[in-house]
């Protein structure tokens, strides 16, 4: 098994019995769900127990929290993600028996089998636009499968990432990180954008370029890439598909985008724009008629990922009209701009964003939302390669703010680099403070805090576990204050 590299899917019927090795991570919850639904006898463990597991086994998974060789006997096929290392006990002795053993992006390449596969890719946006797409096609009336590595808000309440439909359609969040998505043969690919990230794992830009190239090249016959214009990458990879006789739909606010976005307006509650082009049955032109999309997320760049979300669903059946007005009903994602809560005057939201431009958006994003207030952040960095490589740009997106708190590197799949900390971006960041505890950083981003100020955790990490702390600290200080 090799996450960098395709092979072909194995089909869900022969997989047997699966055992899943860090079942509670995003992903892997997902497609044990998934995977659950069809009839495949599924199992899992994990470091710690935690809500996700609890839910799992809600759902008919048996699950164990901590990893014992024993767990893997009477298993068939074995699943496990980048993050699971080759001495994981588990893992062992599914080599020792000489088990199947499967990339977790190989196991939902064969859930996609038989099915128009949606996959979407990019360095930012994937996890927003897939879920676009999920919800268009649920309110045009189509029961689509989904593979989402976060929750999805709806009008009544969250719901997990994975979902089996009726539908002969799976759209699926495709990570570049390891290359995995290289495993997928989808009808539809969806590029957001193509910007540096992972180079850990790639090396150059033009390595991490190329991928996306090989990506888009793994469309089905017939099939389509659907790319944006906005984004030099993006359009460099859509320019060589196309050049090799490939299909191309592109969009954006670029002039030369076959769907174009223009009129964009963004507030604190939402946005819009107008959409043109001839596959919505309209001239591209910004004098001839257009679709009004109207967004209930705020942001430039969801317009961006609406459209692109639009663009696929009408490529699956939707009515251009119908597929613009289901995007209106998208709520959000887990862990994007989520509001955690209110205390003495303080909002405080959450956010995944861990690259450069992700935080700069969100940033951007933030500011009319936090009007006359301040922007506090709290920023967990990930990765110690990712952190020393981009540490400039950190420092410059994270400048958009007011108060900035930089706490310790959230290491994921890599060893401790003693070189490399909060202090390799607050160094470059005037005014920022380092704090490499991150209950600490918390608690100093409390004490920032004033009434009307928007506060912000932001990362990939564990840092989403202090949007409570911070919480927690700002209703005993007002508590304090009112007695």
């Amino acid at each position: 098994m090799t996450a960098h590299g395709s092979t072909p899917p194995v089909p869900v019927e022969q997989l047997g019995r699966v055992h899943m090795i860090g079942v509670g991570g995003a992903g892997m919850s997902v497609i044990a769900r998934l995977l659950a639904a069809r009839g495949v006898a599924v199992q899992g463990s994990d470091a710690a127990d935690s809500e996700t597991l609890a839910t799992l086994r809600e759902a008919g998974v048996t699950v164990w929290a901590g990893h014992d060789a024993a767990h893997v006997a009477g298993a068939d096929t074995v699943v496990v993600s980048s993050a699971v290392r080759e001495t994981n006990p588990e893992l062992a002795a599914a080599r020792a028996a000489g088990l199947r053993v499967l990339h977790r992006s190989q196991a939902l390449a064969a859930l996609m089998l038989g099915t128009r596969g949606v996959a979407v890719a990019g360095a930012h946006g994937k996890t927003t636009t897939s879920a676009m797409i999920a919800t268009i096609l649920r309110e045009a009336g189509v029961d689509a499968s989904y593979a989402i590595g976060s929750s999805v808000r709806t009008a009544t309440g969250s719901v997990p990432g994975g979902h089996l439909g009726a539908a002969d359609v799976l759209v699926a969040e495709a990570d570049e990180s390891d290359g995995s998505f290289l495993n997928y043969a989808p009808t539809i690919a969806v590029v957001t954008n193509v910007e540096p990230d992972h180079l850990d794992h790639w090396g150059t830009q033009e390595a991490f370029t190329d991928a996306f190239v090989q990506f888009a090249r793994r469309v089905v016959p017939g099939g389509r890439l659907v790319a944006c214009a906005d984004d030099p990458g993006s359009v460099s990879v859509a320019a060589t598909i196309g050049d090799t006789g490939g299909q191309v739909i592109t969009y954006g606010t670029a002039e030369t985008a076959q769907v174009r976005v223009s009129h964009v307006v963004t507030t604190e509650t939402g946005a819009s724009a107008m959409l043109r082009g001839d596959l919505l049955g309209q001239d591209a032109r910004d004098g001839g008629p257009g679709i009004a999309l109207r967004l209930s997320v705020p942001g430039a760049h969801n317009v961006l990922n609406a459209t692109a979300a639009v663009v696929t669903a009408v490529l699956l059946g939707v009515e251009p009209v119908t597929a613009v007005a289901g995007a209106e009903a998208f709520l959000g994602t887990g862990r994007r701009f989520e509001l955690r809560g209110e205390a003495g005057g303080v909002r405080v939201v959450d956010d995944y964003g861990h690259h450069p431009t992700e935080i700069e958006v969100v940033l951007r994003g933030a500011r009319p939302v936090a009007g006359d207030g301040r922007i506090v952040v709290l920023f967990q960095p990930h990765l110690y390669s990712r952190t020393r490589i981009f540490a400039d740009r950190f420092a410059e997106a994270l400048s958009l703010a007011d108060e900035v708190v930089v706490t310790g590197v959230y290491r994921a799949r890599e060893d401790v680099d003693p070189d490399v900390s909060s202090r390799t971006i607050t160094d470059l960041l005037p005014g920022a403070r380092s704090v490499e505890d991150r209950l600490e950083a918390a608690h100093v981003v409390a004490d920032l805090a004033r009434p009307g100020d928007l506060v912000l955790t932001v990362g990939a990490g564990d840092v989403t576990e202090l949007g409570p702390v911070i919480l927690a600290d700002l209703a005993a200080r007002a508590q304090a204050g009112s007695r």
